[in-house]
């Protein structure tokens, strides 16, 4: 039998280790916000004859929006996200582009007032601790039978919130790469991962809740080990089955969708991941009070 729990502290150094990467990722690329949440006005164009991206960026700075945002689409639009633009500056901007580089036509436009983006963010905020308050409530309730069923809640909680640090970690290294924002799709697609990672920590403490009643002959650890190794299969398998599925769409769908899959492709793995190797093991640690482990100031149990 694999002993996971055994090697526990392992599991946390590589964690605590992934954290930092994803959190220096984080401080040195940072997260661009999209549209939605920030003012201004995102222009999609699609010209009849081939534009470089650097010709129509250098053109934009001669028209007066050198500060514009431009990106190219899986279809081959152009999308130019600018300051606040009223019907007289667009229509304005656009002759401006047809002069130079020929007819366009216009694929799409939005507009977002300030007060609106941050309506937007408050939003988002509030749906995401509603979110962990509703899980964490959720699987006290049904664990209630257990000792300190309040350990299994808190403990999902900690393995969904190095999961969300994985995802905003490695979206703002591809961001800063690929000139990725944080969009709606990016919201949903952490929206998805959030209930995709707690279903599978579910399974995992549903599996312990068996086993504990019926092997009487080990201890927590041993117990916890047993349900992991058990369930192992099952998280992979369902993983991978699902990253088929995400890769599938990222190669046919195209980049309308291409924020959510990301996220949810780094979301799977992280959780996959935290489920068995850090929400687990960290019920062990708290059942042992073995936080001395972590925390010098904490007197270990004898010294009690």
């Amino acid at each position: 039998m694999f002993n996971i729990i055994g090697k526990r502290f392992q599991w946390f150094a590589l964690s605590g280790l992934l954290i930092i990467i994803s959190v220096v990722a984080l401080a040195v690329f940072g997260l661009k916000p999209g549209i939605e949440f920030s003012s201004g006005s995102l222009l999609t164009v699609r010209f009849e004859q081939s534009v470089n991206i650097n010709d129509l960026k250098s053109e934009l700075e001669n028209l007066g929006y050198g500060s514009a945002v431009v990106q190219t689409t899986g279809s081959g639009d152009f999308q130019v996200r600018a300051g606040a633009l009223d019907d007289d500056t667009r229509h304005s901007l656009e002759e401006g582009l047809s002069a130079r580089f020929g007819p366009l036509t216009e694929s799409g436009f939005i507009s977002i007032e300030p007060t609106i983006s941050r309506q937007t963010v408050r939003t988002v905020i509030i749906a995401v601790a509603v979110a962990a308050v509703g899980i964490l409530l959720y699987v006290t309730f049904a664990f209630r039978k257990m000792p300190k069923p309040f350990h299994y809640g808190t403990c999902g909680i900690i393995a969904l919130l190095f999961d969300i640090t994985m995802v905003f970690g490695i979206f703002a290294l591809l961001a800063g790469l690929l000139n990725w924002e944080v969009n709606l799709m990016f919201i949903t697609g952490l929206l998805a991962v959030i209930g995709y990672s707690i279903n599978d920590k579910i399974v995992i403490f549903d599996r312990i809740r068996e086993n504990a009643k019926r092997s009487s002959g080990l201890d927590f650890a041993g117990v916890v080990n047993r349900s992991l190794v058990e369930t192992l299969t099952r998280s992979l398998i369902t993983g991978l089955c699902t990253l088929f599925t995400i890769i599938a769409l990222m190669l046919f769908v195209g980049s309308s969708i291409e924020n959510f899959l990301v996220v949810l492709l780094i979301g799977i793995v992280a959780g996959t991941y935290s489920s068995i190797l850090v929400s687990a093991p960290l019920l062990v640690v708290w059942q042992n009070n073995e936080w001395y482990r972590f925390m010098p100031w904490v007197k270990r149990p004898q010294e009690q």
